[in-house]
């Protein structure tokens, strides 16, 4: 098993300590000589060993028992953290009793305390929401415990051959994200395509912060078209009959059969970073491979219209001779889902990598690799949902309590800043701040209310040489409607600096406001309103009353984290309701 750090690593012990019931201490730490950077560590049970016997009045109590339960962990080649040797077997009792609380909070005697509360964070355990698909074998949970310790977990993650073809799990949590961000999501199968240790595939959407949040998670035993309509079904009934405007995956055949029965109403579009990732290995042995990758980039990146992309990709396969070139042309038979100039009718929130070196990152970015097993994803998978949790507050936080800097006189860089979150807010600053690359703005074709603008805007091409590009701007005053030809808001979100330029030109003072996401605001989950009744629950479903409570309890903690005072009431109004539900318990003895 492996870290990111010696931080993990130790919380990572941490947390087992405290699920069995033992304290934990460090028995010997190495450093380097010259750089004093930690190398080495042995965290051992605070039994192991014996006191020495000092020539005092008073002896204390023996506590230690020379336990031999530890763990020597080692910084590896790859600059993490490897555990080396394990000793899981103790000589005393065990129990929250033995040890109520793990004191010690960080990696060292005088180490400053957590900001976080990666400590706390328990295993997963996984039968709490799990949907599993077994084939017909209704007792396939039949025998799993309610607690599993970490040697225990490490046996019965071997689960035998035919009991458990596919799993899926989502909570409450990434339930209530979907009403809010599954407009747009990215099914995520490359560590199931790459043969991964891990079977895994990820539901992920886009939060108001562009942050990238989790929509559920599943384990396919293969790639499969049944599996994964099973899986698409699955999510759908768990998500009340979510049904998202796009959906991006991988270029897959299974996939894409599957997402027609299962999503039929939303548009179906593959992953332009995940099919440019895959050049090298496709085109890499050919004659001139630069050359082709750069024709191929060009004919992606830079083209604005369908005969432009149509010219560019025609002049590639002919001069470098790959007409015949079975991946080229595979891809192009795809092309309306995956090439830009196709696809500018379409919502993508930031998802659409429509620009050079962008890319969708994996929702387990650094936990999960090649070789990394089941057991060690599901230790470190709630460690991850916490850290993302943890970025989308503090998020929160920073965007409600603090105004950013205006770099212009805009009056639509102020407009926005008033409204949208940080990040999202800065990302379109920057188009504020390109108006000024844009060097004119004329009327090119007038059409009763609609006119057409020509922008030229100087950009950096090959050589960072600088060029004039041409950008067509369509506006109507009466239908408050722009869209420039670059087709940014669809891509991204919000309007390029092209169609502002127009509207700037146009007199325009303010943003019209069909171009103004809700998505995007600072308060979006606060003006939100859940498509659920709280007054409706099954009578029988237990999972719908987590599902609502935890919806409604996730509002309040949205408003408890605004400031004290908001944090105050909050805390009070938790308190008061649980002990009205004790009440009630009371009552019914």
């Amino acid at each position: 098993m492996e870290f990111e750090s010696y931080d993990d690593a130790y919380n990572y012990y941490i947390c087992y300590a405290k699920e069995v019931g033992f304290c934990v201490r460090v028995k010997n730490s190495w450093f380097k000589r010259n750089s004093r950077e930690k190398y080495g560590a042995v965290l051992c049970c605070s039994s192991q060993g014996f006191k020495r016997i000092k020539d005092v009045n008073h002896l204390r109590r023996e506590t230690r028992t020379g336990c031999p339960a530890m763990i020597r962990v080692r910084l590896v080649d790859s600059q993490r953290w490897r555990i080396l040797e394990v000793t899981l077997d103790h000589n005393h009792v065990l129990g929250s009793k033995i040890c109520k609380s793990v004191k010690k909070t960080g990696t060292g005697t005088k180490r400053k305390s957590l900001t976080s509360s990666d400590a706390e964070v328990q295993t997963i355990k996984l039968y709490r929401a799990l949907v599993v698909d077994t084939r017909g074998n209704s007792n396939s949970n039949s025998g799993v415990p309610e607690d599993r310790t970490f040697s225990e977990s490490s046996n019965k993650l071997n689960l035998k051959k035919g009991h458990l073809r596919n799993a899926f799990w989502v909570d409450a949590r990434s339930r209530a994200a979907c009403g809010y961000f599954g407009d747009v999501i990215f099914f995520d199968n490359t560590y199931l395509s790459n043969k991964y240790e891990v079977p895994l595939v990820a539901f992920v959407g886009i939060n108001h912060h562009g942050q990238s949040v989790l929509l559920g998670c599943g384990l396919l035993a293969s790639e499969t078209t049944e599996s994964y309509i099973w899986l698409f079904k699955t999510w759908v009934t768990c998500m009340s009959g979510c049904s998202p405007q796009t959906v991006i995956t991988d270029r897959c055949k299974a996939l894409q059969s599957a997402i027609v029965e299962v999503f039929p109403r939303s548009q179906h579009c593959f992953s332009l970073s995940l099919i440019m990732k895959k050049v090298p290995e496709k085109l890499g042995g050919l004659p001139n491979y630069d050359a082709i990758r750069k024709a191929l980039s060009k004919a992606v990146y830079e083209t604005l219209k369908v005969i432009e992309f149509e010219a560019a990709w025609g002049f590639m396969i002919q001069h470098f001779g790959v007409i015949d070139h079975e991946w080229l042309c595979s891809l192009y038979e795809d092309r309306v889902r995956w090439a830009p100039v196709y696809l500018k009718d379409r919502f993508f929130a930031g998802m659409s990598a429509a620009c050079p070196g962008e890319s969708l990152s994996p929702f387990f970015y650094r936990y999960v690799h090649k070789q990394t097993p089941l057991k060690e994803f599901l230790d470190k998978y709630e460690l991850a949902l916490h850290k993302k949790h943890k970025e989308e507050s503090d998020a929160d936080i920073e965007s409600r309590s603090s105004s950013p800097s205006l770099k212009t006189r805009c009056s639509f860089e102020l407009q926005l800043s008033r409204m949208y979150t940080r990040e999202i807010f800065m990302k379109f600053q920057y188009e504020v701040e390109e108006m000024y690359s844009c060097c004119g703005t004329t009327k090119l074709h007038v059409d009763g209310p609609v006119v057409i603008f020509l922008v030229k805007e100087r950009v950096l091409s090959e050589g960072n040489k600088r060029e004039i590009r041409d950008f067509e701007v369509l506006y109507s005053r009466t239908a408050g409607e722009v869209r420039c030809i670059c087709s940014c808001f669809n891509f991204y979100g919000y309007l390029c600096r092209h169609a502002l330029c127009v509207l700037n030109f146009n007199g325009a003072e303010e943003i019209p406001s069909k171009y103004i996401l809700p998505r995007w605001k600072k308060d979006y989950k606060r003006l939100y309103v859940p498509d659920h009744s709280s007054g409706d629950a099954n009578d029988a479903d237990r999972i719908q009353w987590c599902d609502q409570l935890f919806r409604s309890a996730l509002q309040v903690v949205e408003e408890g984290i605004i400031s004290l005072d908001h944090y105050n009431v909050a805390l009070q109004a938790f308190q008061e309701s649980l002990s009205k539900v004790h009440d009630v318990e009371q009552r019914q003895q």
